[in-house]
């Protein structure tokens, strides 16, 4: 994203008037969320310096804001897993994440999807969304029954023969508490030495014994990684 990156990190980038990461916070109050835990990384400091400690709506109560600054604390990012794990003290036992760079204005936070995954057994539920030209191959596979598939590149199903399709993770999800603790993740709660970690192997993982739920999300998508996808939207 340089050089718009080089004065203000990415999230604080104006989308239609105001910063992109403003509207996933925004549609998390419209859901009923009442905390958001922003973590910050690249020119991070000015993320709190925006946007204070709440944000405040014409209706409703604002929605209060808690910051894990990995680049103050740590010197840069810790990836996602690494980033959740160090949040994870401040997080309740069912959470939402979303990426602070991904412009999605039509997507519902649902209080009903959100009940239904902390009744169900599963560790994650995430949204997939078709494929951009950029990522073509996709990410995860989804089952006739919502289940996100570890589904390698070209795999092909044994019984037909045919290629099961892959879609991209939006990177909005539902976890629970214990995706992150230490049966499936070995990092100590709040990751006090700030150790960097992805979060698709453990996805990945969880996947393999049936522990992730997925939907399909159709609706508007972009993952704004360059200048010229941030300017086609006007």
């Amino acid at each position: 994203m340089r050089p718009l990156t080089d004065v203000h990190p990415k999230p604080l980038l104006k989308v239609r008037g105001k910063p992109l990461m403003q509207w996933a916070m925004e549609a998390l109050q419209r859901g009923g969320v009442q905390d958001l835990v922003i973590n910050t990384a690249w020119l991070g400091e000015q993320i709190p310096q925006y946007f204070g400690d709440a944000l405040a709506q014409n209706s409703g109560a604002a929605l209060r804001l808690h910051y894990s600054q990995e680049g103050v604390d740590f010197g840069g990012a810790l990836e996602t897993a690494g980033g959740i794990v160090c949040a994870l003290p401040r997080l309740a036992d069912v959470f939402w994440v979303a990426a602070g760079d991904v412009f999605a204005p039509d997507f519902e936070f649902s209080a009903q999807a959100f009940a239904r995954f902390q009744a169900s057994s599963l560790l994650a539920h995430i949204w997939l969304v078709p494929n951009p030209e950029h990522n073509p191959s996709g990410d995860f596979g989804l089952s006739a029954d919502g289940l996100a598939l570890n589904v390698p590149q070209g795999a092909s199903s044994a019984s037909n023969g045919s290629t099961t399709k892959r879609y991209t993770f939006s990177t909005i999800a539902l976890y629970k508490r214990a995706f992150f603790e230490a049966a499936w993740c070995a990092i100590p709660a709040g990751n006090p030495t700030g150790i960097p970690a992805p979060l698709a192997p453990m996805l990945r993982a969880a996947m393999d014994v049936g522990a992730v739920g997925a939907s399909l999300y159709e609706g508007a998508w972009t993952d704004v990684g360059t200048p010229q996808r941030l300017a086609q939207l006007g």
